[in-house]
């Protein structure tokens, strides 16, 4: 397509603002290794780095714990901060999980309970349920104090959103029988209860609520979980009978039934209900807290009111609650719904200068506004203040970006967002990779497009599917069949260590189909 002359020049002056060091050359991926410099080696975003570039498996990675990695890793902090960029960064989660068990072993640093959690989430999130099973044991064995409830919630939901309702209880008998009889009580029970009420379950959480209730006695929390599962469910009407069901049975609400009660009203952009739910828990003398406050404003929006989220925002005041980051992006979501871009700057400036500042919610929600709009110019200024802020994006945020900047034909800045997020210790999300990879190979630029899957190969991930049938596609067109074999042989050991999970391309049978 063609672009406007002042978005072209915009999207050049991003370009040639990109470090040198960021720049595609024919040496890149032995420049990725490198060591960097012991002061910023030594940060969450280089250790990050560190781990996520090197090239596994083709070098030993517990060697590389030992000697570079377990001397920085100073505090229980650290370890806890590493371990969640690397998982936000969509790093090779054997990688996460050796770190994870190396730590376990040596006596320093301790570990805490955040590093097991986002170890789990890392070996749930590929699926690897058995491997989840058997670290939970051997954490109970050696430092059961890691265990919590946060942990079990982790596994047994992703048990009821992929595994079968079996497969789910039996997981919640099996973690009692590791503990011990008796050692499960009530909170466990609901731990459980919300694994499917989170999921939109309301058949099994009905059917769990029947097996167990004569062993766990429900209390206030178990009822406001199940009035959580009618809300994500999206039925208003149930909501209100199951709600009306619990003041029969003597049930006295307390601050969260009211906000979940609120929140359903809001997201179906019955604001009226959800203001009059509020006066009713001002009538059982339960203050609103700063949650209920936040979602009001962020109903507001939802019922393209802007001047009414405005005042709700300005209530928090009145309350004597502090506006956090959240109930800021409430009223930036407000403006941006009707369109008012403008106010949305204004906002992004001033929660910067009261030091909120701007998170990955402020700018997805921006960048949505601006697209919705068609203010790709508007799109392109915040990218680069993002940029300057050094703020990584989430994966949802990263994929929004790069559709846009494929489908504007701002590749340029496609390819800067990748290497600001490898250079920054991420390894993209695979549909980021496959936009990419498409609009490199379409304008002619497979080279850059090759290095782009290699990186991904070269730090331990599997390519997905589509990017690498695009990539295998055009290599062949240009008889650059070398590079094709050296690729599928990266990719044929690393399988050999990282099973596929859906989506990933597998490596060819044998070279001989290379030529």
């Amino acid at each position: 397509m063609n672009l406007p002359r002042k978005l072209q020049m915009l999207a050049a002056h991003f370009s040639s603002r990109t470090p040198k060091s960021l720049v595609f050359h024919s040496s890149f991926s032995s420049a990725a290794t490198q060591i960097p410099e012991s002061d910023e080696s030594s940060s969450v975003d280089g250790l990050a780095k560190l781990i996520n570039d090197h090239p596994f498996p083709s070098e030993s990675f517990h060697s590389f714990l030992r000697k570079r990695i377990l001397p920085l890793l100073v505090s229980p902090c650290k370890v806890d901060s590493v371990l969640g960029r690397l998982f936000s960064g969509h790093a090779n989660a054997l990688k996460a999980f050796e770190l994870f068990r190396f730590s376990l072993q040596s006596p320093e640093p301790p570990l805490s309970p955040v590093a097991f959690e986002k170890t789990l989430l890392f070996l749930i999130r590929i699926r690897h349920f058995d491997k989840a099973w058997e670290l939970m044991q051997e954490v109970h064995q050696k430092q059961p104090s890691l265990i919590t409830h946060k942990s079990l919630s982790i596994v047994l939901l992703r048990f009821a959103k992929c595994k079968s309702f079996d497969d789910a209880l039996d997981m919640f008998d099996k973690m009692e029988r590791l503990f011990g009889k008796g050692k499960f009580g009530t909170n466990e029970y609901n731990i459980l209860l919300r694994a499917f009420c989170t999921q939109r379950q309301m058949k099994q959480a009905r059917a769990v609520f029947r097996k167990y209730h004569s062993r766990f006695e429900p209390n206030a929390k178990t009822f406001n979980i199940l009035l959580l599962g009618f809300k994500e469910s999206g039925h208003i009407t149930a909501v209100e009978l199951f709600y009306h069901d619990m003041l029969r049975r003597g049930f006295k609400p307390n601050s969260v039934t009211y906000s979940i009660r609120i929140d359903a009203y809001c997201k179906k952009g019955r604001l009226s209900d959800a203001l009059s739910a509020m006066e009713e828990m001002e009538k059982a003398k339960i203050p609103p807290t700063l949650e209920t406050l936040t979602t009001l404003v962020y109903g507001a929006g939802i019922a393209r009111n802007p001047i009414r989220a405005r005042r709700l925002f300005e209530e928090i005041s009145h309350r004597n609650l502090k506006p956090d980051i959240g109930s800021y992006n409430a009223l930036l979501g407000s403006y941006v719904r009707v369109g008012d871009l403008k106010s949305g700057v204004e906002l992004m400036n001033k929660m910067e200068e009261l030091g909120v500042g701007c998170d990955d919610v402020t700018y997805h929600t921006m960048f949505w506004g601006m697209k919705k709009f068609g203010d790709i110019e508007g799109v392109c200024k915040v990218y680069n203040k993002m940029v300057r802020k050094k703020l990584v994006p989430k994966m949802r945020t990263v994929v929004m970006l790069m559709k846009l900047f494929c489908e504007n034909g701002l590749c340029d800045l496609g390819l800067g967002l990748w290497v600001y997020l490898v250079e920054n210790g991420c390894c993209p999300h695979g549909h980021a990779l496959d936009l990419l990879v498409t609009a490199l190979c379409c304008r002619g630029r497979v080279g850059e497009a090759y290095e782009c899957v290699k990186q991904v190969v070269d730090r331990g991930r599997h390519p997905s599917e589509i990017a690498f049938r695009v990539l295998e596609e055009f290599l062949v067109k240009m008889g650059e069949m070398k590079k094709l074999e050296d690729l599928n042989g990266t990719m044929r050991r690393l399988q050999t260590v990282m099973p596929l999970s859906r989506g990933d391309a597998p490596a060819l049978a044998t070279d001989d189909t290379l030529r």
